[in-house]
């Protein structure tokens, strides 16, 4: 209705809020991601904006304040959040080497994200210096006078821009847009509607400050609002806490409803890239066939996807899983145990199952292996070379080795 609409009153928004609020709080690891947080308290924010119960574009009642400054203020904090984690984090952030490494180990790299890990070192090196730049000091203009907020604005929306060409980040890189949205005025909307729809707005400002009825939100609002800007005043301190600690946490909530949040990204970045690569063992040949995700990498000659806003959840699970062994991450063995009886949920989350015309594998195992990008334009089809690490991430499972385990966790079974 919303989309559809394009307007919304504050109950509407705050069914959405409960809804995908629900939906977090039973998801768990998979819905770990910090950006989940973020849509919470962006969609809050925005609910406390909009008319009570009108339900127009251009409503009597006036956006809030505590909306505007309050977005302003979720846009600092995400950024400065995000630049000190890397200065306190990894010590490539501070000699400026992480691009040399980031296009090629991000979680899951898109076509371009090959072609920009062949630049030059002191491309990548400007790259992070640029990323300082934006992330550390830009923030403060939201401070500032009108052209400062407008500058950040303008920068904030253009570094998102970049990193949504140059990765598949999910929705992270176009949610963190909305709060920048906050930093233009109406002089600056102004020129993007239609003459009729400026000298609405008009006609509703000069109303407003003759104090028309019609337009002023009255003495609750006004109490309602200072009351609301107290709460986040109030809910925002463990957050400043957390942005001066020299022991920083990114991605972190510190209240069950998540209405203010600690933000941060890449505090460290890994220097290769390692993948976990599912196979089953054929009842037919028996021979080992490997299982495809949708967007991972995994074939070496499949040219990687563009899929950014989508979130591939399994995908992104998948790329923290090679980072430690398994046994951190029981969720996997859930995984082999669905594969092995060709469980419909399971392999729907697949790009390719080997498996989809035949019988479901006699065991299921994983190994992890190296990824490294080959040059560009080098006559080959691959996109990636791959070596073996560990044949035995998981050692081959079948149905009766897995069965004890998944009656301990509780899982469901036939």
């Amino acid at each position: 209705l919303v989309m559809i609409t394009g307007t919304a009153n504050f109950f509407l928004m705050l069914t959405l809020w409960v809804l995908y609020h629900s939906i977090v709080a039973v998801g768990q690891i998979w819905y770990s991601f910090g950006w989940e947080s973020q849509l919470l308290e962006t969609g809050l924010l925005v609910a406390w904006g909009v008319s009570l119960t009108e339900f127009s574009r251009l409503p009597k009642t006036p956006p809030s304040y505590v909306t505007i400054y309050g977005l302003r203020w979720l846009m600092f904090r995400i950024m400065l959040g995000a630049g000190l984690i890397k200065m306190r984090g990894d010590m490539c952030w501070r000699d400026l080497t992480c691009m040399h490494y980031h296009y090629q180990t991000q979680p899951v790299p898109n076509p371009i994200a090959y072609f920009l890990h062949q630049s030059p070192p002191v491309i990548h090196m400007l790259e992070v210096a640029g990323n300082h730049v934006v992330e550390l000091l830009v923030p403060w203009l939201v401070f500032g006078n009108r052209m400062c907020q407008l500058t950040s604005g303008v920068v904030q929306i253009a570094f998102q821009v970049i990193l949504i060409v140059s990765g598949n980040l999910s929705f992270l890189n176009w949610l963190t847009i909305v709060p920048s949205l906050a930093l233009f005025d109406d002089r600056f909307w102004a020129r993007l509607f239609s003459r009729g729809t400026v000298r609405r707005v008009a006609k509703r400002q000069i109303l407003e400050e003759k104090e028309h009825p019609s337009v002023q939100p009255g003495l609750f609002r006004d109490a309602f609002n200072l009351v609301l800007c107290l709460g986040l005043a109030f809910l925002s301190l463990p957050v400043m806490v957390n942005l001066v600690s020299s022991r920083q946490s990114m991605n972190l909530s510190y209240d069950p409803f998540r209405i203010v949040n600690t933000y941060g990204a890449f505090g460290s970045v890994t220097k290769e890239r390692h993948e976990v690569v599912l196979e089953g063992l054929s009842s037919t040949n028996n021979s080992w066939l490997e299982y495809e995700f949708k967007c991972k990498p995994g074939n070496v000659e499949r040219i990687p996807c563009l899929i950014s806003p989508y979130h591939y959840r399994l995908d992104w699970l998948m790329w923290f899983a090679a980072m430690q062994p398994a046994q951190h991450n029981p969720w996997l063995f859930h995984l082999c145990y669905k594969l092995l009886s060709n469980d419909d949920a399971a392999v729907e989350l697949m790009h390719y199952n080997p498996f989809q015309y035949a019988d479901p594998p006699r065991s299921v195992r994983a190994l992890l292996y190296k990824y490294e990008y080959t040059a560009a334009f080098n006559g080959s089809r691959a996109w990636y070379t791959r070596s073996i690490v560990q044949s035995n991430y998981i050692p081959a499972v079948e149905n009766s080795t897995l069965l004890p385990f998944v009656k301990k966790m509780g899982w469901k079974y036939p």
